[in-house]
């Protein structure tokens, strides 16, 4: 089971690379996300899905472990390929992913080329519960993603400590963060959370 590629870019292509590792040249599947970062010529590392079918072995590959962890969890909801998946993290950020599960914003999901009204609304109700725990680092146990740092983790950490769920911690802090702007720091997202949570 091959899990990293460390090597040398030898070529980009629309959805994939080549990565020389060693001589040996690995095509690897990779989101527009990753593809954008790749430079001819120069040494990277990629975390790596593997699949292999009856006709075929694919790679598929990723700058960082929750992008990868995000790929393997969006597959468990019906519907949803190693095409599909790729093509939600090509348009969203692993924080963009969870912050529109969090809010349950189908819209965001259907931006995804080959994501249907249907499909997104699967994937929101699926996965809605999920996203806190993507989001807080809930889930480094079994899927081995490391906790995000910043102020609407902070902010989303100190409501859970209140005694508010997971979901509706990560929904609100979601919410203000959308409201205040991405700098607002961890206490005015927690004081405007609280008041919108008591509305």
């Amino acid at each position: 089971m091959i899990g990293k590629l460390t090597g040398t870019v030898d070529y980009t292509g629309e959805d994939h690379a080549l990565i020389d590792v060693n001589g040996v040249g690995y095509v690897v599947h990779c989101p527009a996300s990753t593809l954008s970062k790749l430079v001819l010529g120069a040494h990277v590392s990629l975390m790596i899905e593997m699949r292999v079918s009856e006709d075929a072995i694919r790679l598929y590959g990723f700058f960082s472990l929750e992008e990868r962890e995000w790929f393997r969890l969006l597959q468990s909801v019906q519907g949803v390929g190693a095409k599909v998946a790729l093509a939600i993290l090509t348009v969203l950020s692993p924080r963009d992913l969870t912050r529109a599960l969090a809010l349950g914003d189908k819209a965001m999901i259907g931006r995804a080329q080959g994501i249907g009204p249907k499909l997104a609304l699967r994937i929101v109700t699926e996965l809605k519960g999920k996203a806190p725990k993507m989001m807080l680092g809930g889930a480094a146990e079994t899927l081995a993603v490391p906790a995000p740092r910043g102020a609407e983790a902070d902010a989303a950490a100190a409501l859970i400590k209140l005694g508010y769920g997971d979901s509706a911690a990560a929904e609100a802090v979601a919410r203000s963060s959308q409201s205040l702007g991405e700098g607002a720091a961890a206490d005015a997202l927690i004081r405007d959370a609280l008041k919108n949570m008591g509305r």
